[in-house]
């Protein structure tokens, strides 16, 4: 115990005093902390501006809309839709105003039900059109209704009516879980890969520099590789912590300029019951993935041949992490790909949490999922340690598959 926990401080150590470590996390935190006081701000130095009101504005100082073809009824309609323009009716050429940027749009009507909106040059972000459509349909149709005997009054209630509706989740709201779920999934996924690969690299880089003959004479393997893992999970886990927790009080801090942007409302509102779930399944699954990771660095004998011999270990995460993304894209997150995935300790980190936050697993699915991952973590890390053991004392050309696993059972 006594040397486990030597190596894991030293470990620990060198991970927290890393200047990459250090700057990038610095780096994302002062990010998040521009982008949520961006609002507070803003307010700050534009607060004293009240905000234009487009019914005070006088005519001159607003962008014109030609109106041809139509009465003074369509204009006032159109006058109402359109409140930061100031709509004009115009019996002669309505195009070349528009080209010389006399006016910024303009509309011709052959009748109600057919128009034509001229616009110099038409932005991607131009609803116009749009707009214009749904306006001359409703007076289109309050004419016919009107036409047909209807009064103004009952032909005006009739069009002003709208279906009423509410929407019961029983299960689970997909739409308001994706986002905060994506991320997790995506924080997840940058963190085994990001440290698995370090645990990797740092073992490859010690034993090409001869440096692991020194250190087995005076630790034993299996404590060098327990500390190494344990250090790297407690690295990724702080990290993650400094980030969103520094983004969780940033929003704190300035929840009232966030108000009316609902998504960061359902990123920051996590159930509880969640973000425990998601500690889990972060833990083991990166556990099971360092020490995957770890026991293969050390079979590599130069640190060249690293991302050769993880290639796997990594083609087997990326897969599921791709089956994981395209289902929840596609709202079918309980796909039988998905449900199998949940109970496979390679993926079930990733499907597994996402079904509990998209969708409704039974507690006796979440239970047996959690207790594979668990044994295969105990499982993966003996095996592993037993490789590790090996393989820090192989040097040569890298050692195949079937040699390794011969001496782990000569071991």
């Amino acid at each position: 115990m006594g040397q486990f926990s030597k190596i894991f401080k030293f470990e620990l150590k060198g991970y927290l005093t890393n200047k990459v470590f250090v700057g990038v996390t610095a780096f994302i935190m002062v990010v998040l902390a521009v982008v949520l006081f961006f609002p507070r701000v803003a307010d700050f130095f534009g607060g004293d501006d009240e905000p234009d009101d487009p019914g005070t504005v006088e005519p001159g100082e607003r962008d014109v809309m030609l109106v041809k073809g139509g009465d003074e009824s369509v204009r006032a309609a159109l006058q109402e839709a359109f409140p930061d323009y100031e709509v004009r009716l115009e019996d002669g050429d309505i195009q070349t105003p528009v080209t010389q940027g006399e006016a910024e749009c303009a509309v011709e009507l052959r009748s109600l039900s057919d128009f034509t909106y001229y616009v110099d040059n038409l932005s991607m972000y131009d609803t116009n059109a749009d707009t214009v459509s749904g306006v001359l349909t409703e007076l289109y149709r309050l004419t016919a209704m009107t036409e047909a005997g209807v009064s103004p009054e009952r032909a005006q209630e009739i069009m002003s009516t709208f279906t009423q509706y509410e929407v019961q989740s029983l299960g689970v709201d997909q739409g308001q879980n994706f986002f905060y779920t994506y991320i997790m999934i995506f924080a997840l996924y940058m963190v085994i890969l990001l440290y698995g690969q370090m645990v990797a690299t740092n073992v490859a880089t010690e034993k090409s520099s001869r440096a692991m003959e020194v250190l087995v004479t005076s630790a034993r393997p299996n404590a060098m590789m327990f500390g190494k893992v344990m250090a790297s999970c407690l690295a990724g886990f702080t990290q993650l912590v400094c980030i969103f927790g520094s983004a969780l009080l940033f929003y704190k801090l300035n929840e009232s300029y966030w108000a009316g942007v609902g998504i960061m409302g359902m990123f920051f509102d996590m159930p509880v019951a969640l973000l425990v779930y998601m500690l889990v399944f972060f833990i083991l699954g990166f556990l099971i993935y360092a020490f995957l990771y770890g026991a293969i660095g050390s079979t590599a004998s130069k640190l060249e041949d690293i991302n050769t011999s993880v290639m796997p270990v990594t083609m087997i995460f990326i897969a599921g992490f791709m089956v994981v993304v395209m289902a929840m894209t596609s709202g079918s997150v309980d796909n039988p790909l998905m449900v199998a995935c949940s109970y496979i300790p390679f993926t079930s980190p990733m499907a597994m949490f996402t079904r509990i936050a998209m969708s409704h697993p039974a507690a006796y699915e979440i239970a047996i999922s959690i207790a594979i991952l668990a044994a295969s973590c105990v499982g993966v890390g003996v095996v592993a340690a037993k490789i590790y053991r090996v393989g820090v004392l192989l040097y040569g050309a890298s050692p195949k598959l079937k040699d390794i696993l011969k001496a782990v059972k000569n071991a």
